[in-house]
């Protein structure tokens, strides 16, 4: 027997909808991918090209100096591994914080909730300002070590929120009620049943965390003395300020190629510091979809 299409017949208008919205979202994707995408071959065109303001496609004349002064600035290696130490340790201790404190706040039998709730909400509008964290941080003994970067940072009133939803939603009351009839602790049902059925939320929280951590710099201007101690992208902002000053008192020759490289090194830089995340996100993209829709309203 021949088998019996389910497939519907569309309509004109309804194929002229998926025509304008395919049309509209490739745009979209050329407009967003366009500038990483300028920003790569401009890391390795020749600056007079990239400067004259045409619109570059492909690498028209191959310019290699920036990535070669990146590279062999020593500085930059300590940086990464600063970096990625200061993530690793940052995104573990966010997540020890701030996934116990969400389901904590996702209880409606926890004594005060409605208050607790209002005080890390309040910190999202209102902060007590620059100077007196800075005074907080060295009172505490933690200035210039990696505590000062990890531990100010260390709860995202956001972050919170998001993962309060998702254990509102995500874990049914009844599931509760019915591990305390079996004698299960709050204790044991955190760890032996929220935890396991909640490893969406917690790699949203890791990629969240992670990638605030890996982008701190102001912090580290502010907490940080040590060059040895400072991350990726203060090492890369003071690379292009010491090539930007390489220039006075050059004449000439000298001069154009110094200028030339330290135009070039703004894009050199930021594929350095981008490259790492951007690797990582496609095997993370799937669990920040999810993270996207969590705490969305059914309709």
């Amino acid at each position: 027997m021949r088998a019996v299409s389910t497939r519907m017949k569309m309509s004109t208008g309804e194929r002229v909808f998926g025509i304008v919205n395919a049309i509209i979202m490739i745009t979209i994707c050329l407009v967003i991918i366009y500038p990483i995408y300028y920003v790569v071959i401009a890391s390795m065109t020749d600056p007079v090209i990239v400067n004259s303001g045409k619109p570059l496609l492909f690498v028209e004349k191959l310019y290699l100096k920036g990535y070669e002064t990146t590279l062999k600035y020593k500085p930059l290696w300590t940086a990464y591994g600063n970096t990625i130490l200061y993530t690793v340790v940052g995104s573990i201790t966010s997540l020890i914080t701030t996934v116990p404190a969400g389901y904590a706040l996702s209880r409606k039998d926890l004594p005060g909730r409605r208050g607790l709730i209002f005080v890390f909400t309040f910190t999202m509008f209102f902060s007590g300002g620059i100077i007196p964290l800075y005074l907080t941080i060295k009172s505490l003994g933690i200035y210039n070590s990696i505590w000062a970067m990890v531990l100010p940072v260390a709860v995202s009133a956001y972050n919170l929120i998001v993962c309060r939803s998702f254990f509102e939603a995500g874990i049914p009351g009844e599931l509760l009620e019915a591990a305390k009839v079996d004698g299960c602790s709050d204790l044991r049902f955190f760890f032996s049943i929220a935890i396991p059925i909640s490893t969406t939320i917690i790699a949203v929280m890791c990629l969240f965390y992670a990638t605030a951590m890996w982008n701190q710099f102001f912090n580290a201007l502010m907490y940080l003395k040590d060059d040895d101690k400072m991350p990726l992208q203060v090492v890369l902002r003071n690379l292009v300020l010491m090539n930007q000053a390489n220039q006075m008192g050059s004449s000439g020759d000298a001069m154009i190629t110094k200028q030339k490289l330290a135009e070039q090194l703004k894009y050199c830089i930021v594929v350095a510091s981008a490259v790492p995340l951007l690797a990582a996100y496609p095997f993370l993209q799937k669990y920040f979809a999810k993270g996207v829709t969590i705490g969305a309203v059914k309709g």
